[in-house]
């Protein structure tokens, strides 16, 4: 068992949510605003699909929208997961102090801050096409039965790659409103990337999670956990390249890809197998994300 002066707890006051009062700091911390790498990692999939569909021009405002919108739902899935988690979070270390297991944050109080979160997300659902509207929704029933993958698969980081990914989707039909195989890749890319950085993520928790009989893909890959990583990232390099291939079938494409990729391979290649730098990795990604925008946009804007 980790000692717990090792333990980086998933609730920490800094900056603005230390400044703010603690029945409010509560509800900070419920939505996670307090780890906004959370709601870059859910905000770039949409960045993916509008930028690589050639759509910045046109709909640049929408980016901002999706932002909004990456914020609002994020917070409304970590509120639903922890109502959904909140006796097994008060058996593990890191999230004991989560508001719902700490008794900072009533449970009727949580379902109040999710409804009005999620009417936050209707807002910016009502400023895209209908086409990506009823895409959109369609990720409800994903995220609704997230919370209890855990519970039945080995692999929950795959079902979060298809939750966290559903935006690559959203993002190029509300600039198309048609399907295109560009569109799936970015897809099928985004969701290997998400189950890399997660199984990176869940390497943190891997002692709690077996003596409370959580299941991740960080306890099933076992000593293969750091190759498991780097398949994860060669699939998601593969499908990404064939993403910006299908729009610009040209060399250009896959160099533009390649920050993206030597920035994955540094990840895989000097993870620790102890975990030790596993949240500093994880949080990486948010620039991982930002390198695959720069190349959609590249090859978007020029095909």
């Amino acid at each position: 068992m980790k000692q717990p002066g090792t333990i980086t707890p998933d609730s920490e006051y800094r900056g603005l949510i230390a400044m703010l009062p603690p029945k409010l700091r509560g509800f900070a911390l419920l939505a996670r605003f307090d780890r906004p790498i959370g709601w870059w990692l859910l905000f770039w999939p949409c960045a993916f699909g509008l930028l690589l569909s050639g759509g910045l021009a046109a709909h640049w405002d929408l980016l901002l929208w999706f932002l909004i919108g990456s914020i609002a739902m994020r917070g409304a899935g970590c509120v639903y997961n922890d109502i959904i988690d909140r006796d097994l979070d008060a058996k593990v270390a890191r999230t004991a102090s989560r508001p719902l297991p700490a008794g900072v944050v009533t449970l009727r109080a949580a379902w109040i801050w999710l409804i009005l979160l999620c009417l936050t997300g209707l807002v910016v659902l009502l400023q895209l096409r209908w086409e990506a509207q009823l895409l959109a929704l369609g990720s409800l029933a994903l995220v609704a039965a997230y919370p209890f993958m855990k519970r039945i698969t080995w692999w929950p980081q795959a079902w979060l790659g298809m939750v966290f990914s559903w935006g690559a989707l959203v993002g190029w039909i509300a600039v198309q409103g048609g399907w295109d195989p560009a569109m799936a890749w970015l897809y099928a890319g985004s969701i290997f990337w998400v189950i890399g950085y997660d199984t990176i993520y869940a390497m943190q928790d891997r002692e709690d999670d077996a003596l409370v009989g959580i299941r991740s893909s960080a306890l099933r890959l076992g000593g293969h956990l750091r190759t498991g990583v780097a398949v994860c990232y060669l699939l998601t390099l593969t499908a990404w390249g064939m993403a910006l291939w299908s729009v610009r079938p040209q060399a250009m494409a896959l160099i533009a890809l390649v920050p993206a990729a030597l920035h994955l391979m540094w990840q895989a290649g000097s993870l620790k197998a102890d975990g030790d730098d596993a949240l500093a990795k994880f949080r990486s990604n948010r620039f991982a994300g930002l390198l695959m925008a720069l190349a959609c946009l590249t090859i978007g804007s020029s095909a």
